[in-house]
């Protein structure tokens, strides 16, 4: 079983910054990508950022440059640095990875999602 846990959502005003954090536990036998999902008001999920077990990563271009994806492979956690947030990044974050257990093939996980809502 392989849980991955949130941290970090809340409340900041526009321009502010702040940090999610992800971690996934288990019997974990390899992560191949982690990623962060987001869900405005209203709206379908969508892709916000990934980062592979290689380091690549990808943003949505509404977040290039505002926002970074970094892993800590030996914490097998995941964190996305908001910068310079606006009004429209207030969603649900939830967080994503592509995961392989011990006598599994991979699977995709969720976590419950964490509330961000960026208001002054």
């Amino acid at each position: 079983q392989v849980v991955l846990e949130e941290s970090g959502g809340g409340l900041v005003r526009p321009g502010g910054s702040l940090t999610l954090s992800c971690e996934a536990s288990g019997t974990i036998y390899n992560i191949d990508y982690m990623s962060w999902y987001w869900q405005p008001p209203g709206r379908q999920r969508s892709l916000v950022a990934t980062v592979t077990d290689t380091g690549t990563t990808n943003y949505a271009d509404a977040v290039k440059g505002r926002f970074t994806i970094s892993r800590d492979t030996a914490k097998n956690t995941v964190y996305l640095h908001m910068n310079n947030v606006k009004p429209d990044d207030t969603a649900v974050y939830y967080c994503n990875a592509r995961i392989v257990t011990v006598g599994s093939l991979p699977r995709n996980f969720w976590g419950q999602g964490t509330q961000v809502t960026v208001s002054s």
